[in-house]
Formats: structure tokens, C-alpha cells, sequence
């Protein structure tokens, strides 16, 4: 059955960035209840209970229809959780500064770093509603920026490489209706270096 991830980083080590009690809440309440309801929907299908997560919702087709909704919603949830609190890192550490690799690679596709910083930007305050804005590498050469609705998985699309959150319950408590400010303040703890290397 699916388990909660540890985090790498202690609750309040993307203060004063990201609070404390956002990441409490975030990680033990909100990703543990996508991971609950993921296993209860598998729960009578224990032939599914072993497989891949991304393996399951790269063939949701695959996937019993009675609970193709419920692997989608709470397995992406549990995915795209697990993904997200890997590509943060306290601000001060070494991995916050972006590599020669993810540098050059995105001023070739967005003609230089503050380009791609505003279109991203752009992408998760057109994002209405709940979803995730994602750096997707699409080929060897190739990035693009897209977006998801809700907890889908931007498999369709590419190969993520980076992912923000930006349902409300990821920012409300500090930043509530300010999104601009919790992606300003986002783009200070990312890891760069799981950013180039994925």
C-alpha cells in the first residue's frame, strides 16, 4: 500500500518563506488524506495495490473504471505531492543556485532566466481554481511551461522537471489571497540541481 514520503527537510526549513504550519498541515493532513483515499479505492483490487503509482496513472485506461477517478484524483495528488516536496530546499542551502546546465537550457528556451521566471509566473496566476504549473522537459533541447487542473499529472505532456502547488491550501495561511507573492517566494527555495538533473 502507498505510504507517506518523509520529507528531507525539517517542518520550518523553508521559513520564512514557506511557514511552518502550512507545511504541517500540507504534507501530514492534505497528502496523507490523497494516500488514504488512493489505498481505500484499491483496497478490493490488491492485483493493483503493488503497481507503479506513475506507472498507473501514465495507463489510468488500464486502470478498473470503478476506481479510474479515484487513482487519477488521490494518485495524482500522492504523485504530485511527492514530487513537489522534493524539488524544495531551505533557502540558504547550496542547491538553490541554479546550475550552468538548467541556466543554459533555459535561455534556450526562454531566451534567458527572468523570461522563463515571468512566464511561469503568468502560468500559475492564470491557473483559476486548484492545479499545479509545471516545467516539463519535452525532448533532449526541448522545455515548455504547462499547467494542470485539480491533482491531474502533466505526463501528457512531457517529462516534469519542476512543479508548484498552487492550490490555496498550499499558501493560504501566510500568503492568503497574495498568489503572486507565494510564487515570488517559491522560486527561493527551489533545488536546482534535482531541477537539471531530472
Amino acid at each position: 500500500m502507498h505510504a507517506l514520503p518523509n520529507l528531507l527537510y525539517a517542518y520550518d526549513a523553508l521559513e520564512p518563506y514557506i511557514d511552518e504550519q502550512t507545511m504541517r498541515l500540507h504534507h501530514l493532513k492534505h497528502h496523507q488524506a490523497y494516500i488514504d483515499k488512493l489505498n481505500a479505492a484499491l483496497e478490493p483490487f490488491p492485483e493493483w495495490q503493488n503497481k507503479n503509482l506513475e506507472s498507473l496513472l501514465r495507463n489510468l485506461e488500464t486502470v478498473p473504471e470503478t476506481i479510474r477517478t479515484a487513482v487519477c484524483n488521490h494518485g495524482g495528488g500522492h504523485w504530485n505531492h511527492s514530487f513537489f516536496w522534493q524539488i524544495m530546499v531551505p533557502a540558504n542551502s547550496p542547491e538553490t543556485k541554479i546550475t550552468d546546465k538548467i541556466k543554459s537550457a533555459l535561455e534556450k528556451n526562454f531566451n534567458n532566466f527572468e523570461s522563463f521566471q515571468k512566464q511561469f509566473k503568468d502560468a500559475a496566476l492564470a491557473r483559476f481554481g486548484s492545479g499545479w504549473v509545471w516545467l516539463i522537459k519535452q525532448s533532449a533541447e526541448k522545455l515548455a511551461i504547462t499547467s494542470t487542473a485539480n491533482q491531474d499529472v502533466p505526463f501528457a505532456d512531457g517529462q516534469p522537471i519542476l512543479g508548484l502547488d498552487v492550490w490555496e491550501h498550499a499558501y493560504y495561511l501566510k500568503y492568503q489571497n497574495r498568489r503572486a507573492d507565494y510564487l515570488d517566494a517559491f522560486f527561493k527555495v527551489i533545488n536546482w540541481q534535482m531541477v537539471a538533473g531530472g
